[in-house]
């Protein structure tokens, strides 16, 4: 899919019937980037939870199992890795606002570790200042929308095998850590 001309509305895609909704959703009062009475708050914490939140709900729709601040073997974390059951492993970095991308470069380092990489950005992010190679996804709390799809990468096998070795790992780890928390 072409990415929208700068001064037009994105096309959402990847919500089926529920798209029309898309934007009455996100910009509803109860989101943490709109106080009450349209007043803009904004808490850049709240802001990532919630777009964290709804593109992980988005990809567990889509088929993918999902892990939430990702340990790769460079010591990097990965806000949001998704692997399903073809084996295809997605990268998600998420950016509340326009200084925290412009300040971080480490998603740089993300990229050789999946088949696809995407951002994740609020809906008032200006998501035409993100790379054109990579896919941008607008969500809020409650699921996300595909701007532009990201560019296809393979993996190599022995790289595939480590990565979802590790995330399989670390999925069990986190369910175990909550059957018995061992205080």
């Amino acid at each position: 899919m072409a990415p929208s001309p700068p001064d037009s509305e994105p096309q959402l895609t990847g919500f089926g019937s529920a798209g029309r909704s898309m934007r009455t959703r996100m910009r509803s009062p109860d989101k943490p980037w709109s106080g009450a009475g349209g007043t803009q708050l904004y808490d850049p914490a709240a802001v990532t939870a919630a777009v964290t939140r709804g593109v992980c709900r988005w990809l567990e729709d889509s088929g993918f199992i999902t892990l939430r601040e990702f340990k790769l073997g460079t010591g990097r974390r990965a806000d949001v890795v998704g692997l399903n059951a073809e084996g295809t492993l997605v990268m998600v970095e998420v950016k509340s606002t326009s200084g925290d991308y412009r300040s971080d470069t480490k998603w740089l380092e993300y990229v050789p570790y999946c088949d696809a990489f995407s951002f994740a950005v609020p809906p008032e992010f200006p998501w035409q200042i993100l790379p054109s190679d990579c896919g941008v996804v607008i969500a809020d709390a409650h699921s996300a929308a595909i701007v532009r799809h990201a560019t296809p990468r393979k993996l190599h096998a022995s790289r595939r095998k480590a990565l979802t070795l590790r995330f399989a790992l670390a999925a069990g780890q986190r369910l175990s850590t909550l059957v018995d928390p061992r205080f």
